[in-house]
């Protein structure tokens, strides 16, 4: 008997030694698997023409189809500054669930505090000169699926230049971002499928809102948006306009307001920027500044609109968008219309739709 039960102890040994084997090698895959995958990341961004990068590490989620990047990087080769390009503290990349029901695999990303600050100094460098799409497609292919849901929580953009006194330093905060259906997995009869929806903070405290609709599957993305910058603090922009103009303003509120449509290249739109109870000269300005200041301001006077004490106008563009015209005539009309005749409203006045971008018959029958 004892004989007779030795082989079925043989063999149930080697029963759960397959399973047992399978499991250690799938703890060790999924130990193993974050170091593969940020090798994978810092291999991409070490091969970006022009730019190095690297992440920190990355957190991987079997159960929730997701994996986090920290602290992720990119700058330009040879830049002068140590400010990053591209920060990325944070970004979390998922399976977008409401779609798998539906029968889509689509992925959504969610980024924390990103930083985008484009540093002329660093951006001008006159060495190999990078193309804007390998970075971007650099970044897009970090993504195994394609992006359905994007959304930013307190995001910024900044322009710099640092060879000016004081440096030029224009930035948007606080930015929240969220662009919907961006492969179109639903709603697929609409032409422009994506909504998307933006605030932020600019320099000088300025309210900043943008909304519409995109369709970004097709090679040159079309578009309706509207967008709008109220009530920021002229003088914040001082160091912009005293380098670029030779003027700057000692108190006064300026604000701009666009609408733009794109279809199949080809653009439309108007931007109107507006300024409010502005004052140029300032007390600590030296005789040429205050001479110059003055002629300025004797034009001003003539410009401006009396009652609403704002200088604005309008400033249409149009064509194809390796092509944009700006009306120079009717910006130079719109200053005198709102000056003598009727001032502008600071609002969005919603007069650009998506048709107004259509050149090709077909386009519109469709």
């Amino acid at each position: 008997m004892k004989s007779q039960n030795k082989p079925k102890r043989g063999l149930k040994k080697k029963r759960y030694i397959i399973p047992v084997t399978l499991i250690l090698i799938l703890i060790a895959l999924r130990l193993y698997l974050p170091i593969i995958v940020k090798d994978n990341v810092n291999k991409v961004l070490a091969e970006i023409p022009g730019y190095y990068g690297q992440i920190e590490d990355i957190h991987i989620s079997l159960i929730r189809g997701a994996y986090v990047i920290n602290g992720m990087y990119l700058n330009k080769v040879n830049a002068k500054t140590q400010i990053p390009f591209l920060k990325f503290p944070k970004t979390d990349i998922s399976i977008e669930w409401k779609s798998l029901l539906s029968g889509n695999i689509v992925s959504e990303i969610i980024m924390y505090n990103p930083e985008i600050i484009y540093v002329k100094e660093d951006q001008s460098i006159a060495a190999k000169e990078p193309d804007v799409n390998d970075w971007t497609k650099a970044l897009t292919d970090l993504v195994p699926i394609d992006i359905n849901h994007l959304t930013i929580n307190n995001g910024k953009l900044a322009y710099v230049e640092l060879n000016t006194d004081p440096n030029i330093d224009l930035q948007f905060n606080t930015l929240y971002l969220k662009a919907d259906n961006l492969r179109n997995v639903k709603e697929n009869e609409r032409v422009l499928p994506s909504p998307i929806t933006a605030t932020a903070i600019s320099i000088g405290g300025g309210e900043v809102k943008l909304n519409g609709n995109l369709n970004i599957i097709k090679e040159i993305p079309d578009m309706d948006v509207s967008f709008s910058l109220e009530n920021a603090d002229i003088k914040a922009l001082n160091p912009f306009t005293r380098h670029y103009s030779g003027i700057d303003f000692e108190e006064g509120q300026f604000g701009l307001y666009s609408e733009i449509a794109i279809a199949d290249g080809y653009f439309k739109g108007y931007m109107k920027p507006l300024l409010k109870n502005s004052k140029l000269i300032g007390k600590d300005d030296g005789v040429l500044g205050v001479i110059w200041e003055g002629f300025v301001g004797f034009f001003k006077f003539v410009l401006k609109n009396q009652s609403t004490d704002t200088i604005a106008t309008k400033i249409p563009m149009e064509g194809d968008l390796n092509n944009i015209k700006s009306g120079i005539l009717p910006t130079i009309g719109g200053i005198f219309k709102n000056a003598w005749i009727s001032a502008f409203k600071g609002e969005i006045d919603d007069e650009i739709e998506y048709k107004d971008a259509f050149i090709d018959e077909d386009l519109s029958r469709k």
